[in-house]
């Protein structure tokens, strides 16, 4: 009587469907569309900043997060956000300086899908990233 192989059988061909291939073809098509951030530079060009400036995680936490919902109103965002930005002013940087590095922190999820998906270096003020 032969030993059957069965089982060795279907774990070839369980091996076989977890190629590099196959496993690209069970991504989502946004997944496959989305840039690779670790090549691809950042939509926001960050202002000259002469003094050492350290985000501190303090205001971070600060922030309220937007996640691009429908229903939500960015303009209400956008006000708090400039609230808590306004009340950090370390010597030597701008409010703008500060509103552009941690604008990014204040969004999740859709919102912040949107601003991964801007063109590399589109944004160069804080009237760009507004608008």
């Amino acid at each position: 009587m032969e030993p059957t192989s069965s089982s060795n059988d279907s774990e070839s061909e369980e091996e076989k469907e977890l190629t590099p291939t196959t496993m690209a073809r069970e991504r989502t098509l946004r997944e496959l569309a989305a840039p690779d951030l670790n090549q691809q530079p950042l939509c926001i060009t960050y202002p000259e900043i002469e003094t050492a400036f350290e985000l501190k995680s303090r205001l971070i936490h600060l922030l309220s997060t937007f996640h691009g919902l429908s229903g939500k109103d960015p303009h209400r965002h956008l006000k708090e956000f400039h609230t808590v930005c306004f009340t950090m002013k370390p010597r030597g940087v701008t409010e703008e300086q500060i509103k552009m590095r941690a604008f990014p922190f204040s969004l999740a999820n859709k919102a912040k899908d949107w601003l991964y998906y801007l063109p590399p270096r589109s944004i160069a003020t804080w009237n760009d990233l507004k608008r």
